[in-house]
């Protein structure tokens, strides 16, 4: 099991903690951002696999901005997914 912090860029989230292993997420947790939301998000993805995560969160926006949070999990995701396989 491996643990990767990402530093969120254009979203309330200040930034996201995950635990994966292999391709199935563990854990994650955001800091900042709509708490009871990026909880429920949280709680939705433990135990699936980050390719189906990435699918579904990859690309959503948030308002006028780009990014959302799931977009920025989405993010963390390959990066944790690369760090752990560079490990």
């Amino acid at each position: 099991m491996s643990s990767y912090h990402y530093k969120t860029k254009g979203t309330c989230s200040r930034s996201i903690d995950v635990e994966l292993d292999g391709k199935k997420i563990r854990h994650v947790s955001f800091e900042g951002g709509c708490n009871g939301n990026l909880k429920g998000i949280s709680k939705l993805v433990e135990g699936m696999d980050i390719d189906t995560v990435i699918e579904r969160f990859e690309g959503n926006t948030c308002n006028e901005r780009p990014t959302s949070c799931p977009d920025q999990l989405a993010k963390a995701l390959r990066e944790a997914y690369a760090a752990q396989a560079g490990a």
